[in-house]
């Protein structure tokens, strides 16, 4: 038999010790009064879904539970919010039902909310092969959440909540060190790759403009995945676009020249790697704390730049740093091309380790 479903959301938190706005929970079931040998008593099946990765608020989970009991059934309970009774924290949850089944006023409104939403999915790539009653099941789902400018939505590391679909407004695709790999605006949809894989989050999401986002739970992803061939084909041949591409961009690195990690490759290692190879180009380094320029020619040393740093400093410099990213460029700008060696490039990187030698 299938049970009633509806969706509390916090949409207010004050010093909660364990959950935090936006944070779902799923709650089944009915609480019915039946009379047992001559008496009354509550028989409940009440069931409540926590949000993924989340510790347990015995505390919330039995509020929820007394307002299924007050209300006997899902259906009967009112779209309105709900205080949790506090510790030392307290959570302000918002209810939605799953489907739209209300009678009356309230009802209507509701449905007409989720047929303007359906509208606007039926827009974007993503949905626009689906049947109205998919998108409308699907818009049933969604919660709409609005964040400000240079807002973090996701970050790296963190495993895999919610799949975002932009409403309205921007964000950028950042690695680990601040750098922008992309921009995604409205329609687009970050946050499936994790989903899908069941891998950490692959890169950090930060708004550039207020950003509107549509958001579903990984757990009614999922769902919507089994229930919806089509859907399930489409964000399967979107991550095999997104895995060719890294793979082409990762081909283009290799192929003009070479990127990777200092933690792969120190600085002593890559620059003698240019220096053997005798390459021409430039080779850009980037830190947390910064990042350092470099122009070689035939191997040799052109030019040195990092912070505030030039010439042989800037390049003594860069051996201490043992975390970051570099790529290496072909070919030199013009001012570059007839610049003289900064010295003899065996002597420079020997004063290079040996000043880190002697650090340690």
């Amino acid at each position: 038999m299938s049970l009633s479903e509806s969706v509390f959301t916090i949409v207010e938190e004050n010093n909660c010790p364990f959950y935090q706005a936006g944070d779902q929970f799923v709650l089944y079931g009915n609480a019915l009064l039946a009379t047992h040998k001559g008496g009354q008593e509550f028989v409940t099946t009440a069931v409540v879904v926590l949000p993924q990765n989340k510790q347990t608020c015995r505390l919330l989970v039995s509020d929820l539970t007394r307002v299924l009991i007050e209300f006997e059934k899902i259906d009967n309970i009112p779209h309105s919010t709900y205080p949790c009774s506090g510790c030392i924290g307290m959570v302000t949850l918002s209810y939605g039902v799953r489907e739209a089944r209300r009678t009356g006023s309230g009802g209507k409104n509701q449905t007409g909310n989720i047929r303007k939403l359906a509208q606007l999915l039926h827009g974007f790539s993503v949905f626009n092969k689906l049947s109205e009653e998919n998108v409308f099941h699907l818009a049933s789902l969604l919660q709409l959440e609005k964040y400000p400018r240079s807002a973090v939505i996701i970050k790296k590391g963190e495993p895999g909540r919610n799949l975002f679909i932009i409403a309205a407004g921007q964000v950028e695709v950042l690695d680990e060190f601040g750098n922008r790999i992309s921009k995604l605006g409205k329609g687009e949809i970050f946050g499936e790759m994790s989903l899908l894989s069941g891998e950490a989050v692959g890169a950090n999401i930060r708004t550039l403009t207020p950003v509107s986002v549509l958001t579903i739970g990984n757990r009614d992803f999922r769902r919507s995945l089994q229930q919806h061939p089509t859907l399930q084909m489409y964000f399967a041949q979107l991550l095999a676009q997104r895995l060719a591409q890294a793979n082409m961009d990762r081909t283009q690195d290799y192929t003009s020249g070479m990127s990777g990690r200092l933690s792969e490759m120190p600085p002593a290692e890559l620059f003698q790697t240019l220096h053997s190879n005798q390459k021409t180009g430039v080779l850009t380094l980037i830190f947390q704390n910064g990042s350092a320029a470099m122009s070689f020619r035939d191997g040799g040393l052109l030019k040195a730049e990092f912070k505030d740093l030039r010439g042989k400093e800037a390049f003594s410099a860069v051996f201490k740093e043992s975390r970051g990213r570099f790529k290496f460029v072909p070919g030199l700008p013009p001012e570059d091309e007839k610049l003289p060696e900064i010295g003899y490039f065996m002597q420079l990187l020997l004063d290079g380790v040996r000043q880190i030698d002697e650090e340690k």
